[in-house]
Formats: C-alpha cells, sequence, structure tokens
C-alpha cells in the first residue's frame, strides 16, 4: 500500500511526465537511427535499480554514453558483467550520446572531443604479456590490424587516425551536439590467443573501451572526461549468431527458477564506466619517430612485462629494475605523485590527492586508506604502496645457442693468437612459481619469442634423447644453472621447440 501511495505522488509531481519526455527528446535529437522508447527502456543501465540509494547517487551521471548494437549473452549470471559475441570483420555501430545535464562541462560545448576506442585483453594475464601476445599476432598476420573502422558507415566522426605501432586503437574527433555513430570491425578471434589450437578451445575474451578527452588550452585533447568498456568474445564469421543460438537454447531448458539466477538478453550493449586506459592521453600525439612499433604511450619508449606484483596491466619500465621503478619514494613531488597514481590506474584519486606528495602518501596507514577509497581500493592502494620485490625461489641463467655465421672473434691472451669464438650472453630467469609454463613464460619474454609459437620445451639428457620439462623436474633444478638451448621446428610446422642443454 505504502509503494502505491509513492507511485501516486510520483505520478502527482509530473516526474513520470518529465521522463517520457525526456525519452521523446533523445529520440528526436538522433534522428532516424535513434532509440524508441521501447529499446531505452530494454538497455541494461535501467535494470537493477535500487530505491533505496541515496538521493545524491542519483545526480551522479557520466557526461557520455556509448552503445553498442549488438546483443547481449543471456547467458550471464545477473550480478555479472554482460558479455557480447562479435563476428569476426563484421561492422558493428557504436552510438556516441551526450549524456550531460543543462550546465554540465560548459567548456566543451561548441566544441569537438576526442575519443579512442580499442580493444584489449580482458585478463590480467594477457593484459601483463600484451606486447608479446600482440607482435605474435602481427607476425602471424601481417598488414592486418586488430581493430578498423569502418569509415563509409559511420556517422558524424572527423579527423580519424590509426597508428601502425597501435593495430589495437582508433582515434576521431566529434561534435555531442550532432548524432555519431562509429562503426567498428574486430579481426582478431578470441581462440587466436589460446595456449594451443587443438580444436575446441576456449576463447579469450576481449573489451572494447572508450577514452574521451577534451581540448587543452594548448590544443591537444589530453584532458580525460570520460571512459567505458564492455566484455566481447570474437568468433569466426557467423560463430557469433551459433553461440548466441546456442546460449539460448540452453537457457530454455532451465528451470524457472534457475532462469531468476540469470540476467536477459539485451539488444544492445551499454558500455559500463571504468578507469581510463593509461598510455590514452599521449598515445597518438608524440610524432617523434620511435625505433620500434611500441603499445605504450609517448613517455616510454620501451616496453617491460611487470612482475607478480604490478598492480597496472600496462606497468612500464626499462626492464632492469626489478619492479623497483614501481615504487613510490618519499622524495617524489606532487606532480610524480600523479603520475605514479595514474600509471597504476588510480586515477579516480588523483583529484582526492591532488596535493600529496609521496612523503605525504606514504605516511597514510592501511586504515586510513580504507576509510578514504573504500576497502577494495583502499587495500589495492596500500599493498601498491608498500609492495616490494619478491625473492626469487631459484634462478636459472639461460643463452639461445649463437649460430655460427653471426659468432663473435675474441682474442686468445694465452698464446697471443686469435681464434674464433663463440660469445655467450646469458640471460637470468628469476622463478617464483616453479613451474614448466612459468621456464617457458619466461623464455618467451626474455628472448622475444611469440608464446603461442612454443609448443614444447625438452631438455637434452644422456645419449642426446629429448626429455620433456615438468614442474617436477624445475623444482629439481640446482640454483644459478646454466642452460643454452636451441629451437626446432615441430613436425607438423606449427611452432617450434626448445631444447634445453
Amino acid at each position: 500500500m505504502a509503494w502505491v501511495l509513492k507511485m501516486d505522488e510520483v505520478i502527482e509531481s509530473g516526474l513520470v511526465h518529465d521522463f517520457d519526455a525526456s525519452l521523446s527528446g533523445i529520440g528526436q535529437e538522433l534522428g532516424a537511427g535513434a532509440y524508441s522508447m521501447s529499446d531505452v527502456l530494454a538497455l541494461p543501465i535501467f535494470k537493477q535499480e535500487d530505491s533505496s540509494l541515496p538521493q545524491e547517487n542519483e545526480t551522479k551521471h557520466p557526461p557520455f554514453q556509448y552503445v553498442m548494437c549488438a546483443a547481449t549473452s543471456p547467458a550471464v549470471k545477473l550480478y555479472d558483467e554482460t558479455l557480447t559475441y562479435l563476428n569476426q570483420g563484421q561492422s558493428y555501430e557504436i552510438r556516441m550520446l551526450d549524456n550531460r545535464k543543462a550546465g554540465d562541462i560548459p567548456e566543451i560545448n561548441g566544441k569537438l572531443v576526442k575519443s579512442i576506442i580499442r580493444v584489449v585483453f580482458h585478463d590480467r594475464r594477457l593484459q601483463y604479456t600484451e606486447h608479446q601476445q600482440l607482435e605474435g599476432w602481427k607476425w602471424n598476420r601481417p598488414g592486418d590490424r586488430l581493430l578498423d573502422l569502418d569509415i563509409p558507415m559511420s556517422v558524424g566522426v572527423i579527423d580519424i587516425k590509426t597508428n601502425p605501432s597501435q593495430l589495437n586503437a582508433v582515434e576521431f574527433l566529434w561534435d555531442p551536439t550532432k548524432c555519431t555513430s562509429a562503426f567498428i570491425q574486430v579481426h582478431c578471434i578470441s581462440t587466436e590467443f589460446t595456449p594451443r589450437k587443438h580444436g575446441g578451445e576456449k576463447g579469450v575474451p576481449f573489451r572494447i573501451q572508450v577514452d574521451t578527452f577534451k581540448q587543452t588550452e594548448n590544443g591537444e585533447y589530453t584532458d580525460h572526461l570520460h571512459s567505458a568498456s564492455c566484455q566481447i568474445k570474437v568468433f569466426k564469421p557467423k560463430g557469433a549468431d551459433r553461440k548466441q543460438k546456442t546460449d539460448r537454447e540452453k537457457m530454455e531448458k532451465r528451470t524457472a527458477h534457475e532462469k531468476e539466477k540469470y540476467q536477459p538478453s539485451y539488444d544492445t550493449t551499454v558500455l559500463t564506466e571504468c578507469s581510463p586506459w593509461p598510455d590514452t592521453p599521449t598515445t597518438f600525439v608524440n610524432n617523434s619517430p620511435t625505433p620500434a612499433p611500441t603499445f605504450t604511450s609517448a613517455q616510454h619508449n620501451t616496453y617491460s612485462v611487470p612482475d607478480s606484483n604490478s598492480s597496472s596491466p600496462n606497468h612500464q619500465g626499462d626492464g632492469t629494475s626489478q619492479g623497483s621503478g614501481d615504487q613510490l619514494h618519499p622524495s617524489a613531488t606532487i606532480q610524480e605523485t600523479q603520475q605514479w597514481l595514474l600509471k597504476n590506474r588510480f586515477s579516480t584519486y588523483t583529484r582526492l590527492f591532488s596535493n600529496f606528495s609521496g612523503a605525504d602518501l606514504l605516511k597514510l596507514t592501511r586504515e586510513d586508506l580504507v576509510q578514504i577509497c573504500g576497502p577494495a581500493d583502499g587495500i589495492r592502494l596500500y599493498n601498491a604502496l608498500k609492495s616490494r620485490s619478491i625473492r626469487p625461489r631459484l634462478t636459472i641463467y639461460v643463452c639461445q645457442e649463437p649460430l655460427r655465421s653471426i659468432q663473435l672473434e675474441r682474442q686468445d691472451t694465452g698464446n697471443g693468437e686469435s681464434s674464433n669464438g663463440a660469445i655467450y650472453v646469458y640471460h637470468a630467469i628469476y622463478l617464483e612459481e616453479m613451474a614448466a609454463s612459468e621456464v617457458t613464460r619466461k623464455l618467451a619474454l626474455a628472448f622475444n619469442i611469440p608464446l603461442h609459437q612454443i609448443n614444447q620445451v625438452y631438455r637434452q639428457g644422456p645419449t642426446g634423447i629429448h626429455i620433456l620439462v615438468s614442474d617436477q623436474m624445475v623444482q629439481n633444478f640446482q640454483d644459478e644453472s646454466c642452460f643454452l638451448f636451441t629451437t626446432i621446428k615441430a613436425e607438423n610446422g606449427e611452432g617450434f621447440h626448445i631444447i634445453l642443454k
């Protein structure tokens, strides 16, 4: 009865009428391709509303909204993130919507904003090795891009740019007051990044992320406004349609009680707010040539894979500090502290800590940070501030056996005569997990070998036999053992094996 009375009050106050009018306004604003009222009500952003939320939270809304015209999967648990299936190479519309209220961000009125759309890995494990994964994909698919913009179909996008070293990103300018649609094409499929390809592998999920910036006083689009993303899986042509049908048939076989645990499938996918991608502000700003394609911001010309302590998927460094470059030092200035927060994906709190130096931030206790940032981010920030390099459980030294044609001369000081010999340069491999998979992964990283190209790792035993490197064998390696290794092609011609000697 109380609920009925409240609804009567809402109706009498005219709020329902205002809501209906606002939806009609959206339809008029977007024109022929706009949502009908039933389409808007079907969007997942309107589900799971909680009337118990504080009134002040209702006023907090993003300045923009991005809607991808692709249906979400029905086989997703009620409180999990939506999952959308896409077909490889098919064009999908992303509608760029101005969601500002009157008076919000007036400085962009009458001006253009810049958006960067990218396809990235959803799994943190793959985010750590993004550079190697994308380089391996590029090696197998020369001349192709992971993400393209279908320019003839797109509406309202201006000054479109792609970077040869950023195969997974496109950028463009657009006017928030006009109807804007960007049609994207994803060319990589989810199973291309699974360890082995024998058929039937479960594909890895990706993310479609949109980061939007406004123009600064010096004319560069580096002032971050909004970021949002959604989870996707990409299949070979028509594969997404079959997968959607399979999920729908599975859900139809479930009981009514089981169906209540899953969210319905929506015709469109609303991208949800997220932190900006770490290297977005300067991805396309740097015009100076770089020695090699990189997947980092212009402030860093090299890429190194982070250690296990890193809290950022795009942790960057010089590859020699073993994680020490991640530490926030007490001598850090306010600007350096802000850069550290951004680099470690704490951009939400840069304004909150805008006057904090490194010493100020390090003085905060765990309880202080939990109270300021909440339990999840507070503990994560505390761990990032106090993190230390983990001492490896085992160290081995590995060298790739050089070819005779490129062996270097060295002097024999014993008798004054010179002789041709190989100079062996070893890489230190630090193991924490003591597993064969860790040896394979770190060999790939140390010698810049595409991980998915390595089929097996063997150790050469007595009489030249090849012994498969197992977890038990790794656990019995002597500390600071030295190995030479060579590579041989696999019998089926796909990939190769590594032989440790």
